[in-house]
């Protein structure tokens, strides 16, 4: 259920961040390797708790801006 959850808001950020023309995201496949040059962004998964999706923007070495999601554990801290 957890996976489908993360799944569908992956699916919700994706759409969410192409109406704002930047490139889509497409889901991390560990069998084929990032060209990154240069990370431009990353979520911030501190307050988050258990599994969670993250998006990295990145510029790749043909100067190309990507966007890659993928699923993480966030640290569970709080910002008290």
């Amino acid at each position: 259920m957890k996976t489908l959850i993360s799944l569908l808001l992956t699916v919700v950020a994706t759409s969410a961040m192409a109406a704002d023309n930047e490139p889509l995201a497409v889901l991390y496949n560990p069998a084929q390797p990032l060209d990154i040059a240069k990370v431009v962004s990353v979520s911030d998964t501190a307050t988050a708790c258990g599994v969670v999706p993250a998006t990295m923007v990145y510029v790749d070495h043909q100067g190309q801006t990507r966007r890659v999601t993928y699923n993480v554990i966030g640290d569970c801290t709080s910002n008290l």
